[in-house]
């Protein structure tokens, strides 16, 4: 079974969505990728598409003094299409997406981690993924995946009746919290290769394939009973790190050099 699946008319539709961007927009995409529940494995048949993606205007845009985009528009760093029933797809321009790497921005890090591609120029997704390893903060990705897991637990698993899906967007943070206390790397994007290292085997591994086969064939999981297995070890785990933060280092990078990329990647990407 494919647990990142993509319909090839959605490719082509996300596919074309982004020519008409670089047409209509004076763009450059470099990447564009899943972010949503088909990147991480666990999409429903019914499971919209969440493309994402990072762009570059000509050099000129980045030297106007009013930072305009035409006659009393203001500059924007976010290009946005309309979300529909199936297809979600917006991105980050190249200087937004810079300055989220230098505050070590887990979203970021996860779309150049995608299992799931769309299209991309190897060598710019190749420059960011490095600069994201140089200005990675295990402090700040910790925090952002422990509070990710702790608002989704507080919010639909409380009680004897939850929103089964639900787990799994609790779990997800909750092993990268994990992954981020053993590993300096940024956690993967894939909940299975976050499974694979981190439960392998086991009773909860066990209760979370079975929940896995059923939100993968089902197009939609509602409310039911508690998962003892899983709330077990979801309760455990989040009072284990109730207290405090672990001691992680908080990350760091010469702005000077993200500078340096920035203009190098003007250089050899944007449009002319």
């Amino acid at each position: 079974m494919d647990i990142h699946p993509i319909d090839p008319d959605k490719r082509e539709a996300v596919l074309a969505a982004l020519e008409q961007i670089e047409r209509q927009h004076d763009v450059r995409v470099l990447m564009a990728c899943e972010s949503g529940s088909r990147g991480w494995g666990f999409s429903s048949p019914d499971s919209d598409y969440d493309a994402r993606f990072i762009y570059v205007h000509r050099q000129p845009w980045y030297l106007s003094v009013n930072e305009r985009t035409g006659p009393g528009e203001p500059q924007r760093d976010v290009i946005e299409l309309p979300i529909d029933d199936e297809l979600d797809i917006s991105g980050w321009d190249l200087r937004k997406a810079l300055r989220l790497v230098s505050k070590s921005n887990p979203t970021l890090s996860e779309w150049l981690r995608s299992p799931i591609l769309y299209r991309g120029d190897m060598q710019a997704i190749a420059s960011l993924r490095e600069a994201v390893e140089t200005f990675h903060s295990p402090l700040g990705s910790w925090w952002h995946y422990f509070n990710m897991a702790t608002t989704n637990h507080r919010g639909y698993l409380k009680g004897e009746r939850v929103r089964t899906k639900k787990y799994l967007y609790v779990l997800r943070p909750l092993l990268a919290c994990q992954w981020i206390e053993s590993d300096p790397s940024p956690p993967p994007m894939a909940f299975e290769t976050l499974l694979d290292r981190l439960l392998p085997n086991g009773p909860v591994r066990t209760a979370i394939d079975q929940l896995l086969q059923v939100k993968r064939r089902s197009t939609e999981v509602s409310d039911g009973p508690r998962i003892a297995a899983i709330s077990d070890y979801i309760d455990e785990q989040l009072q284990q790190r109730s207290g405090s933060a672990p001691s992680l280092p908080a990350g760091q990078g010469d702005g000077e050099a993200l500078d340096a990329l920035f203009r190098g990647m003007l250089e050899r990407h944007a449009p002319r």
